[in-house]
């Protein structure tokens, strides 16, 4: 016992008890004393935590700031009431929550004490898995609006209405959370009596092996299958749209008002497909290496790559949409609580 560890060195040390403190100390720390099963306390520098609480919050700040204008654009400007903007809302949504719990994860991952018991542990978890796991969901409804706005673009009024849209990602949502409460309570998240393999004290993710293959296949290997198999038929579509519009322009016909919106919804798949592209990319890394052991540095580096994804899309945004760059330009200089601010074509040129 530990109890026992410290009477020995007291021992040891000829009864000098303040020495035998410190000696103790220097050797080991613990983060319950009391309690025999406590974790190990990590030493490090003052100096190299400082810089990473910094980088954290810098990058929680970001994200929440980025994302709030997408938010408060979306729901202000009504012009923005589309199907397609009501699934980035949500997107948005859901990238500024993970950017407030940025800090949270921060503390988790770097010290090794987690000292705010097993029920906020397992509720944390939890969120953060929802979050995770709504932004995959987000891209699949992004891919499958795009699909039919690009493939069929006379049957999309009647398939794809806000109404709908709105219905789909609350049952989205709905189901994400029923699934991912079940892992944690399947993995006695909220009991640490379950969690045999882990000392007291921590607060980490102990799956099973069975809702690892259940988790991978239902949380990366399908619906990312989907997507990239919607969007290669997406670019294929409008790598045929292209080529007959630039022929009617070379040929000197007129372009029909159809052509140009089928070239801006094709415009605007493949802005989405450089959100879906970036997503990936963060992702994959982070799922393929958590089957296989490596250092946990490196892993804490994947998890803060899956993190920061959620700061890069308003960059798309601001990058690809011209709307995006009108809208924040209103917000930041507050004319949006001007009247009828509201209905102000954000689409017209200045």
């Amino acid at each position: 016992m530990k109890g026992q560890k410290g009477e020995k060195n007291k021992l040891l040390t000829g009864g000098d008890s303040l020495m035998a403190y410190e000696t103790e100390d220097q050797e080991t720390q613990y983060c319950f004393p009391d309690i025999n099963s406590s974790c190990v306390k990590r030493r490090s520098s003052s100096h190299g935590y400082n810089i990473i609480y910094v980088f954290v919050s810098l990058l929680s700040a970001w994200t929440v700031f980025l994302n709030l204008l997408v938010i408060i654009s979306i729901s202000h400007f009504k012009k923005l009431h589309t199907p397609t903007n009501m699934i980035i809302l949500s997107l948005a949504v859901t990238d500024l929550l993970i950017g407030l719990v940025m800090p949270v994860e921060a503390i988790r991952l770097i010290e090794t004490c987690w000292y705010f018991g097993d029920t906020f542990c397992g509720l944390y978890l939890l969120f953060v898995s929802i979050l995770l796991s709504a932004s995959l969901g987000n891209l699949v409804l992004l891919a499958v609006d795009r699909y039919v706005a690009v493939c069929h673009p006379l049957q999309y009024p009647q398939k794809i209405t806000t109404t709908k849209t709105l219905m789909s990602i609350c049952l989205s949502w709905l189901c994400l959370s029923a699934y991912n409460t079940a892992i944690v309570i399947n993995n006695g998240y909220f009991d640490s009596s379950r969690r045999t393999d882990v000392c007291y004290g921590r607060c980490l993710i102990m799956v099973s092996f069975s809702w690892i293959v259940t988790d991978l296949c239902m949380s990366c290997i399908f619906p990312c299958t989907l997507i990239i198999m919607l969007y290669l038929r997406i670019f294929f579509v409008v790598h045929q749209q292209v080529k007959v519009i630039n022929s009617l322009i070379t040929g000197g016909k007129c372009v029909t008002e159809g052509s140009v919106q089928r070239k801006s919804e094709s415009k605007a798949a493949l802005t989405l497909g450089i959100i879906v592209s970036v997503y990936l990319l963060c992702y994959i890394p982070y799922y393929i290496c958590s089957l296989t052991e490596i250092p946990s540095t490196a892993m804490n580096v994947l998890i803060w790559a899956v993190h920061s994804n959620s700061g890069l899309n308003p960059l798309v945004y601001a990058l690809f949409y011209r709307w995006f760059k009108k809208t924040a330009k209103l917000i930041l200089t507050l004319e949006i609580f001007q009247p009828a601010s509201s209905w102000i074509n954000i689409f017209t040129e200045n």
